[in-house]
């Protein structure tokens, strides 16, 4: 057999996972959050702890039914009016600051000297607590408006966003570089071609960092202070009136949120970049 008639070997293609080892993958996550919450029920109720120190999460549960139960039927629920308003301010805040966070970087990234002056306040600012924004954001657009809380969001959103696109878009392969270079590629081309795809891994990174960072931003820009109907505000107030499991509801309403939008973000990643080596190994 010559060398011409040799078979050509397939590329190989990553099996997809079955949904068995999906759940294999997940059991023991789900095997430890079980045993935290029958612990935390046991330990409730053998050392007689107090609700206020922390409620059982049955107690929780059946708060947190009872809202779902309102919503369902119709009649209304403080806490899903709640988090519609959270979730408006931190997709707000999100989109707002993930969008001038990448517009800033394409324009630091083409200007070096540019980068190089703001980089040291990007990295100060960032360090900056979220605490430290919201009295000035309220006092800016009012305590009651939702933009003062998107503002926050949008803070705590665009240094990651804006540093992680920086350095997707300056770390390239020099010998990429060179033969774009070599073939006459023009400044715009190089930027479409080259550092865009190069930059997505880093962007996404960010991206998803700040979907769970817009949440817990905007919660906490809401305990300064804000309307009834916002999670921060209703974990505030029902801890103040003592209903702590129902004060529970309102965080597990936030994890939610956060996880979601997380999740969101990765369905997107998924989606623009399928070709990532992060996908063809899971298959």
């Amino acid at each position: 057999m010559t060398p011409s008639t040799l078979p050509t070997p397939s590329p190989r293609v990553a099996a997809r996972p079955s949904l068995v080892d999906r759940l294999r993958y997940y059991l023991p996550t789900i095997l430890i959050a079980v045993s935290v919450l029958l612990v935390w029920e046991g330990a409730v109720r053998l050392f007689n702890i107090q609700q206020f120190l922390l409620p059982r999460p049955s107690a929780i549960l059946e708060q947190f039914l009872g809202e779902v139960g309102l919503f369902v039927s119709g009649q209304g629920s403080l806490l899903f009016e709640a988090s519609g308003a959270t979730l408006y301010s931190a997709i707000g805040g999100f989109a707002i600051g993930a969008s001038a966070g990448i517009l800033v970087a394409l324009v630091t990234a083409r200007w070096t000297i540019i980068s190089e002056a703001l980089m040291p306040f990007a990295i100060a600012a960032n360090s900056v607590p979220i605490i430290a924004f919201a009295p000035i954001m309220n006092n800016w657009f009012g305590l009651t408006n939702p933009a003062s809380k998107m503002a926050i969001v949008a803070i705590i959103v665009f240094f990651p966003v804006m540093i992680n696109t920086v350095r997707g878009l300056t770390l390239i392969e020099p010998r990429q570089l060179e033969l774009m270079q070599s073939l006459a590629a023009s400044q715009w081309t190089i930027l479409r071609d080259l550092r865009i795809p190069n930059a997505l891994p880093y962007i996404f990174s960010a991206l998803r960092v700040a979907s769970a960072l817009s949440t817990i931003g905007a919660v906490v820009a809401e305990f300064f202070g804000g309307p009834r109907a916002t999670i921060g505000v209703f974990i505030t107030q029902e801890a103040a009136g003592f209903d702590f499991a129902r004060a529970w509801t309102g965080i597990i309403m936030a994890s939610i949120i956060g996880i979601s939008f997380y999740t969101l973000v990765q369905l997107v990643e998924r989606w623009l970049m399928p070709w990532h080596v992060s996908f063809r190994k899971s298959g």
